[in-house]
C-alpha cells in the first residue's frame, strides 16, 4: 500500500475482535480445553480470584516448538502426548504464526451469548437445583406473578429444551427469588454477585466479582461442585482488560451468527424430508436465491413501465408493494414442500 508520499508499505490487517464460544476460542489459540485461551491459566487454577499473565503467540509458537523437538508431529501418537502436556491441542502451524501484533489476549474478547448467558444456565442454574431439589424450583417458578412482557414458567424450568437467550434473562431475573429460603446465605450471595457481576461488566464493576470469589467456597461446601475446572469461570477475570482494550462486551455477541444459522440451516432442514439434509438445503437456498432475485427483476421492471419516457421517477418510491424489503422476507415465505 502506498503512503501520501508515494512510498509502498506492507500493510498487515490488524484483528480487532474475534467472536467465538469457547471451544472455538481454544482452536484459534492453540490451546486444549484444559487451558485458557485468554491467559496462562490451566484446568487446576480456573477458580483463582486474579488474573493470570495474558497468553500471547510467543507462549503458542515456544510450546509448538518445544512439543515438535520432543516427537515429530508425524508421530501423531507420540506428538499428540507431547502436546497435551503442554496444554496444547496438537495444532503444528496456527494461523497466527504469520500474523504479526497477533496476541489471543487481544483478539479473543469476551462473548455475552456463551460467557455470560450459557454459563449462567450450565452451572449456576445446575447448582440451585441441586441445592433446592428439581420438584422444589419448579413449583416456585411455576407460581412466580409474572407481569405483561415477561417470560412464564408454569411448568418450571428443569425440563426445558433449547433455551433461547430470552429464556436466559427472564430466569436470571427470578433465580434468586425463587432459591431464597431454601438455600445457605453464603450459596446465596455466591449466586447473586455472580449475577451482579454479568450484569455490570460494561461499567467496569470488578468489586462483584471479587465478592463472588468470595463466597464460593459455600457452593464446594454444599457439594454441589467438586472442583473449580470450569474454563469460563476463569473468562470473566479477563474482562475488563478487554473492555479497555476493545470496547464494551455486548457488541461481541454471537447471537447474530447464532440467528444465521438458524435461517440458513435449521429453517432450510425444516423444509425437507429428514434426507439428504446437505444435498436438500443447498437446493433450497439456490431457490430461495432465485425467488429474491426474480422479486427484483419484476419490481425493477414495474418501475420501468410505470415511468415513461422522460418522467420523473422521485416519486417512485411510494410504491413498496413488490419491493423486496430484507426486514420482511422470511424463509417460510419460500418453504420447499415436505414429501
Amino acid at each position: 500500500m502506498s503512503d501520501p508520499s508515494g512510498n509502498l508499505h506492507y500493510c498487515f490487517t490488524p484483528l480487532a475482535a474475534w467472536i467465538a464460544d469457547t471451544p472455538e476460542e481454544s482452536l484459534l489459540a492453540g490451546t486444549s480445553m484444559k487451558a485458557s485461551p485468554i491467559t496462562t491459566t490451566t484446568a487446576q487454577e480456573f477458580g483463582d480470584a486474579y488474573r493470570h499473565p495474558p497468553h500471547t503467540a510467543v507462549n503458542t509458537l515456544a510450546a509448538i516448538c518445544t512439543a515438535c523437538s520432543q516427537s515429530s508431529p508425524t508421530d501423531y501418537t507420540n506428538f499428540l502426548k507431547a502436546a497435551k502436556w503442554l496444554q496444547l491441542n496438537g495444532v503444528v502451524k496456527p494461523f497466527l504464526k504469520l500474523w504479526p501484533l497477533l496476541d489471543p489476549s487481544d483478539f479473543i474478547t469476551p462473548e455475552v451469548l456463551h460467557h455470560f448467558h450459557q454459563m449462567f444456565w450450565d452451572h449456576n442454574v445446575k447448582w440451585c437445583i441441586a441445592m433446592t431439589g428439581v420438584v422444589e424450583l419448579d413449583f416456585q417458578f411455576s407460581i412466580i406473578q409474572t407481569l405483561v412482557g415477561y417470560w412464564a414458567f408454569n411448568e418450571g424450568i428443569s425440563k426445558l429444551k433449547q433455551v433461547t437467550s430470552h429464556d436466559h434473562f427472564a430466569i436470571q431475573c427470578y433465580i434468586i427469588a425463587a432459591v431464597a429460603g431454601s438455600v445457605p446465605h453464603k450459596f446465596l450471595m455466591a449466586i447473586h454477585v455472580l449475577l451482579d457481576f454479568h450484569y455490570l461488566a460494561q461499567a467496569l464493576v470488578a468489586s462483584a466479582l471479587q465478592e463472588f470469589h468470595n463466597h464460593k467456597e459455600a457452593i464446594i461446601r454444599q457439594g454441589v461442585q467438586a472442583d473449580w475446572k470450569i474454563p469460563k469461570l476463569e473468562l470473566p477475570q479477563s474482562i475488563i482488560p478487554s473492555i479497555h482494550q476493545s470496547g464494551v462486551v455486548m457488541q461481541w455477541s454471537a447471537d447474530i451468527t447464532e440467528h444465521a444459522h438458524v435461517e440458513e440451516i435449521k429453517v432450510p432442514a425444516h423444509a425437507g424430508n429428514n434426507q439428504n439434509y446437505n444435498s436438500q438445503i443447498i437446493c433450497h437456498l439456490d431457490w430461495l436465491d432465485k425467488c429474491l432475485h426474480f422479486d427484483l427483476a419484476t419490481y425493477i421492471e414495474q418501475c420501468v413501465n410505470k415511468g415513461g419516457g422522460d418522467e420523473d421517477f422521485s416519486d417512485l418510491d411510494v410504491d413498496k408493494e413488490h419491493e423486496p424489503d430484507a426486514k420482511d422476507i422470511y424463509l417460510s415465505d419460500y418453504s420447499s414442500p415436505t414429501r
